[in-house]
């Protein structure tokens, strides 16, 4: 499991949508423009770090909310920072 959550992290995009989710939850509609990618595209890495475990999403009416499933991605990142 380790080397999914590393190999989803390793990516740009993806590490782009996990600092603009940040600590809170945001709705899958506003992160497209935040990240400056196309929604199927934003879409598709969603779903990969919500497979690996990294976010979780649940409905609120039509739209859909993502949040980060634990913090503890945050001090693995910052972790990695300070070695490269």
């Amino acid at each position: 499991m380790l080397e999914k959550t590393f190999g989803a992290l390793s990516n740009p995009v993806r590490m782009k949508i996990v600092e603009v989710i940040g600590k809170s939850e945001i709705c899958a509609c506003m992160i497209p423009r935040k990240v400056g990618r196309a929604q199927p595209t934003v879409s598709q890495h969603l779903k990969l770090l919500e497979d690996v475990g990294i976010l979780s999403s649940r409905r609120d009416g039509k739209k859909i909310l993502y949040s980060i499933k634990s913090g503890a991605v945050f001090d693995l990142i910052e972790s990695a920072k300070r070695i490269g």
